[in-house]
């Protein structure tokens, strides 16, 4: 992949919290609005290029063998394609939400983030599951807005809080749980979560509304009003099933379906990816702190992804990318991150910085590993998955 192509396109007992140095504040998500790229960053891989692996993923992912922008971008990286597409295609098409609601949810997300391409490819779907233009339209000027019902309105209200403060208050847990199951809940939350997945990568790699798409993100004013986000759960929402294995893993089983195909994300960034150790590891804890996610950090410090192996000083990962150390490079990867938190996608410096060193497929991997990561925190926060036994905790990070 050529450069030009690239530029076209119980917790722990161990340690205690200590006050460090200080670390200049991340504005919160919602602060002010995303605005995508208006050309590719990444160009999408054109028909007359596609191999017989491509052919084969258009074919399993796409409807009737036509690709839209986004598959045809993530083919040029075969494996982040195979690593996405199923889990969108459940949550899109077989979890366990109305087909109205799914639509809300993932309008909601791509308003939110500005995302102009998931919001032309969804919104035809919305009308199609029964929603008019002008509760499509509702969906933009978000909950407060006249005409919703209750049950809708909190939809929209749960997915406004989880990307402005990572996770969901009581209330609005409690409201939703009076009308739907746990699987529903795990299946709405994770819409949400996945949805900011997308629309960060699709952001920062400059994916386009399809030729011919209609649908535009309505213009409407930007307003995004949560309440403070609560402190962390201090018991599960969501029980892990009992047996071996870390929390995660078992409270992501509590729903098999869902489960079965969100692994693939996972895999990709810890097996497949061709990031270094040091800087997936980078990417992971920089969008946990930022998250506060304290089981993320926790097991990305620890045994799963073992920063200090990997050269990596924790502290200032939370202290950030003006913290003393780090060469030129690994502070635009941190950047980037706090970029992806706040702007739902990386500014075309960074990315010109980081193109520097970092070819298209590596450019996909490490927004991706940041973008799937946020999802991750986002769940861990809202299920109240509790530290293990041990666990490393974060730091007292002074900010200023």
């Amino acid at each position: 992949m050529t450069k030009s192509l690239i530029r076209m396109t119980v917790a722990a007992l161990v340690v205690l919290p200590v006050l460090v140095g200080a670390q200049s504040r991340v504005d919160p998500p919602g602060s002010r609005q995303p605005v995508a790229p208006a050309a590719p960053r990444v160009a999408p891989l054109p028909e007359a290029q596609w191999g017989e692996v491509e052919r084969q993923l258009v074919a399993k992912f796409s409807r009737g063998g036509r690709a839209d922008n986004g598959l045809r971008t993530l083919l040029r990286l075969p494996a982040l394609a195979e690593a996405v597409m199923p889990y969108t295609i459940y949550l899109t098409e077989e979890s366990t939400l109305l087909p109205r609601h799914r639509s809300i949810l993932i309008l909601r997300t791509a308003w939110l983030s500005g995302s102009r391409a998931l919001w032309s490819h969804h919104a035809p779907r919305a009308r199609a599951a029964g929603l008019s233009p002008t509760e499509i339209r509702r969906i933009a000027e978000g909950p407060d807005a006249g005409g919703w019902p209750i049950l809708e309105a909190t939809l929209v209200r749960l997915a406004d809080q989880l990307y402005a403060n990572s996770s969901v208050n009581d209330a609005t847990w409690k409201a939703l749980s009076a009308s739907f199951d746990l699987l529903h809940m795990m299946d709405v939350v994770e819409t949400v979560n996945h949805f900011t997945t997308l629309s960060l990568l699709y952001n920062s790699l400059g994916v386009q509304p399809d030729e011919g798409s209609s649908a535009a993100l309505p213009e409407v004013p930007y307003r995004v009003a949560v309440p403070k986000r609560e402190p962390p759960l201090r018991v599960a929402r969501v029980d892990p099933n009992p047996g071996d294995g870390i929390a995660v893993g078992r409270t992501f089983a509590r729903h098999p379906k869902q489960n079965a195909t969100r692994g693939g994300r996972a895999n990709f960034i810890n097996r497949v990816s061709k990031l270094t150790p040091r800087h997936r590891e980078m990417f992971i804890l920089r969008i946990g702190w930022d998250c506060q996610s304290e089981y993320e950090w926790a097991q990305h410090v620890g045994n799963v992804g073992r920063a200090r192996d990997h050269g990596l000083d924790p502290v200032k990962i939370a202290q950030g990318p003006d913290a003393a150390g780090w060469d030129a490079f690994e502070r635009n990867i941190l950047r980037a991150v706090d970029e992806l938190y706040r702007d739902a996608m990386v500014s075309d410096r960074t990315w010109a910085a980081l193109a520097e060193r970092y070819d298209a497929g590596l450019l996909m991997s490490g927004v991706f590993t940041a973008s799937s990561y946020r999802a991750t925190s986002m769940a861990l926060n809202t299920f109240g998955v509790q530290l293990e036994p041990g666990n490393e905790r974060f730091p007292q990070v002074a900010t200023r």
